[in-house]
């Protein structure tokens, strides 16, 4: 990032790697970090929770789910369906999935909330329409070992020889294409700013 010269906050024009599809819509924040998992005091090691319930029954033993299979373990490219992280505005949720190692997530639509967190980790939320979505959550269960990419400042997605047009809101198209999506650390490197525009305003306590 230009202009504060102490905190480099990286541009993310793009994202890629292999996928994993995560079918049905509504899923929201309670299964993708079930709420017993909150109340880790830091957010490390919170990936091995992701889906927990859906993964795992009451004895711990696996369930079928895309995540407890091996093709799949590397990826870093989501692909979900409608309404995907809906529910409560946990932070939690996007933390989770990507200390398990996603950097990007395709689907029909995202909430509100949940996308602006993704946002704040630099995970870009980018949509297309259901037939789309259907046909690239199938192609990545053929091709557990190809290769998505998400252009996020072309609104493109790419894999196996096709490029299908995607959306990506503006305002965060331009904050990870500009490398601004990071707010606290923009707020760390402009400190001395901050403070001086607070300690001019007539209504903030100087006591």
């Amino acid at each position: 990032m230009s202009g504060t010269g102490e905190v480099e906050i990286p541009e993310v024009k793009e994202a890629s790697g292999t996928g994993i599809p995560i079918r049905g819509n509504d899923i929201d924040t309670d299964q993708i970090i079930p709420a017993r998992f909150m109340k880790v005091v830091t957010f490390d090691g919170l990936g091995q929770f992701a889906f927990f319930d859906l993964r795992f029954d009451d004895d711990d033993n696996e369930k079928d789910h895309p995540m407890n299979e091996d093709r799949f373990k590397e990826a870093s490219v989501m692909v979900v369906n409608s309404n995907f992280g809906c529910g409560s505005s946990r932070e939690h949720a996007p933390q989770a999935l990507m200390r398990w190692g996603i950097d990007a997530i395709v689907g029909e639509s995202f909430a509100e909330i949940f996308a602006g967190n993704c946002l704040a980790l630099g995970i870009p939320t980018v949509t297309a329409d259901t037939e789309t979505i259907e046909d690239l959550q199938d192609w990545v269960d053929d091709n557990p070992d190809g290769d998505i990419e998400v252009d996020v400042e072309a609104e493109e997605v790419h894999y196996g020889g096709r490029t299908v047009d995607v959306e990506v809101d503006d305002a965060q198209r331009r904050a990870l294409v500009d490398g601004v999506w990071d707010t606290t650390a923009l707020m760390k490197s402009n400190a001395e700013a901050t403070r001086a525009v607070a300690e001019s305003l007539p209504y903030v306590d100087q006591d």
